[in-house]
């Protein structure tokens, strides 16, 4: 079996929709504005620095749909698909990811954006498989604001695969070919398991480390 995973941010979108989300919800009115983009930029620099409580983050950025209905939530979504996400779904990611399933690999987007964002992008793509941030259930299937799992975060992205390979009863040895696409150096550990590592649209820190490795460097978007 040959595998091909896909990071989302910034790498197969040249946005990144877990922030993109918080903007939306702003601009919805759900949160205070100053607060709340405050405590988002905050955590999105922590994210692009490598050091991202993903747990602190998650309790942050679901507090908005805990306060919400399950429909609003759903209707929420389907007007930010609509409005943010589907105009910046490039033709060039699209034939990226269709050369790979043309070719006969497995494609699985893996990303450290939670599954209530990211669900509706990866069908959007027509990315069969989703290894995301799972999201704590309560009562009712109402969000509790913690994480379910493994987060899907630096070397837990690595733990996510392997456990969705064991579901396949498989192993990381029963791929032929793994390719990797990422932008972020939080992607690391994940590009080293890689046979096809590509640094897609890579931070200067990322750049850095492709360079330095040997490593392919795409520029998806110009």
């Amino acid at each position: 079996m040959n595998l091909t995973l896909f990071d989302l941010d910034e790498t197969l979108l040249p946005i990144d929709s877990d922030h993109a989300w918080n903007e939306f919800v702003i601009g919805l009115g759900w949160v205070d504005e100053a607060s709340f983009r405050r405590d988002n930029e905050h955590h999105y620099a922590q994210y692009k620095a490598g050091r991202l409580d993903i747990h602190a983050y998650i309790e942050f950025a679901t507090a908005p749909l805990r306060a919400r209905s399950p429909d609003e939530g759903a209707a929420a979504h389907a007007r930010f698909m609509r409005e943010v996400i589907a105009p910046q779904i490039r033709p060039e990611a699209r034939a990226l990811v269709r050369r790979h399933q043309e070719r006969g690999d497995r494609t699985v987007l893996v990303t450290a954006t939670n599954e209530f964002v990211t669900a509706p992008i990866a069908a959007a793509f027509g990315i069969p498989e989703l290894i995301a941030v799972r999201l704590e259930r309560g009562a009712g299937g109402t969000i509790t604001g913690r994480i379910a799992g493994t987060p899907s975060y630096r070397e837990g992205k690595v733990a996510r695969v392997g456990e969705w390979l064991a579901a396949q009863g498989l192993v990381w040895a029963d791929c032929e070919r793994i390719g990797v696409y990422s932008d972020s150096v939080n992607d690391v550990p994940l590009l080293e398991r890689a046979t096809d590592p590509v640094a897609t649209n890579p931070t200067p820190a990322l750049r850095a480390v492709a360079e330095q490795r040997g490593w392919r460097i795409l520029q998806l978007f110009a």
